[in-house]
């Protein structure tokens, strides 16, 4: 069932960018913009997270999905990565560079915070934001083990690990299967690039 395991992948990447957009941007704001106790503290921590590989917290993050119920389902397989340290840092150095004086000219006409994050900080950093949703859609587009460890059925497996199971040698391999769904996996991110290379070298360069 190859085509139900691009559409669990496109809503997957989707779920997981648009998560990581609004809560690293909020996060970002409130480290570059406001005074609170302990914001030092918590962006160390945060930071952290930067050295801990992935693969570490695969057992527990098995337990936790499995005390939520939320095994062999979609938001399993992308809830750890919600909440991304490099986005929450690639956009609070972002938002440090952009000139406090427009955060006070959009006081001065009665801009709400939200208002001044939403008008002002975004906008300023879209090539960061396109830089981030290139590295993440093409991390969790290939991400493979923990997929691979928390779902179980056909309607939770993304490309990688449905292409896991054609290679499998209880059913026998069949190479001409196998490289022609390797093609389909690879493509969309191949025919993106081609598409839109110079954006994408101009976002990175900004960022």
């Amino acid at each position: 069932p190859f085509a139900r395991y691009f559409v669990n992948t496109v809503l997957l990447v989707t779920m997981i960018l648009a998560c990581q957009l609004v809560l690293s941007t909020l996060a970002a704001y409130a480290f570059a913009r406001f005074e609170f106790a302990g914001k030092r503290l918590l962006f160390a921590l945060v930071l952290v997270q930067l050295m801990v590989m992935p693969d570490i917290l695969l057992v527990e993050n098995y337990k936790t999905m499995a005390r939520l119920g939320l095994v062999d389902t979609l938001l399993a397989v992308g809830l750890p990565y919600f909440a991304s340290a490099f986005a929450i840092f690639l956009l609070r150095q972002t938002f440090m560079g952009i000139p406090k004086e427009l955060d006070e000219a959009a006081r001065v006409e009665g801009a709400s915070p939200m208002q001044i994050l939403w008008r002002i900080y975004v906008p300023l950093a879209k090539p960061v934001y396109t830089a981030f949703a290139l590295v993440s859609v093409s991390f969790h587009w290939n991400n493979f083990l923990w997929p691979l460890i928390v779902t179980n059925s056909v309607e939770a497996r993304p490309l990688t690990v449905g292409l896991q199971v054609f290679s499998s040698s209880d059913q026998g391999i069949d190479w001409s299967i196998i490289c022609a769904a390797t093609l389909m996996t690879s493509a969309p991110l191949l025919v993106g690039f081609l598409l839109f290379q110079r954006q994408f070298v101009q976002s990175f360069m900004r960022a």
